[in-house]
């Protein structure tokens, strides 16, 4: 099997010219003779960085699901409101389909980033060679489904933008929304800090 990396070659990451590196070892990086930018085999201390922004994702998840979100007061009266219980509130009145949108968006969304994240993670820190094709297929799918894990922070920057009518209602951000907006960057940052070609790394040392 023929790749890049064992013919000495890096591909740029900002204009993407492949140039061949000084030496194929791992960790060898040179600059693009077109743009200058730096070139790594692989991306520098891939898996150290993906692990850091994991578990502070993970620390995180549980006050942006505790604490609330965001706080309506309505003539005077009001309650702070957690994500789960503004699902709980839409299915109460109705709105099944709008609770369950909010619901996988906010909720199952960056929970499922984070166990594809971890299991990436282990597979390639164990050296696993269980479907290396479905593994990048993964990978590929968390980086795509990642921006719609903003649903909440969008709808409440919305509300707060657009309910001027201070004398009756007021809408303010929670400590919640701080911290889930935190889990959804982190895990953003996680998966682009991540490298999907060190899944190959084994095939190709093997082969």
């Amino acid at each position: 099997m023929t790749t890049a990396r064992s013919l000495g070659l890096a591909r740029c990451h900002d204009c993407g010219l492949a140039s061949r590196m000084p030496s194929a070892t791992k960790g060898t990086s040179s600059c693009c003779p077109r743009c200058g930018s730096a070139l790594h085999l692989r991306k520098p201390n891939s898996l150290s960085r993906s692990w850091a922004l994991v578990i502070a994702a993970y620390l995180l998840y549980i006050p942006a699901n505790l604490l609330p979100v965001s706080t309506i007061v309505y003539l005077g009266n009001g309650e702070p409101d957690t994500i789960m219980s503004g699902v709980i509130m839409l299915f109460q009145t109705g709105d099944a389909p709008i609770a369950l949108l909010l619901f996988f968006a906010s909720i199952a969304v960056p929970m499922l980033k984070l166990i594809i994240l971890t299991w990436l993670l282990i597979s390639v820190h164990f050296r696993s060679k269980w479907k290396p094709r479905d593994r990048t297929a993964m990978y590929r799918l968390i980086e795509l489904i990642g921006r719609w894990s903003m649903l909440d922070i969008f709808v409440i920057s919305l509300l707060v933008a657009l309910v001027q009518l201070q004398a009756l209602a007021t809408i303010h951000a929670g400590p919640g929304a701080i911290a889930f907006c935190s889990v959804v960057v982190l895990t953003m940052l996680a998966a682009e800090s991540f490298d999907p070609r060190l899944i190959w790394d084994v095939m190709e040392e093997e082969a």
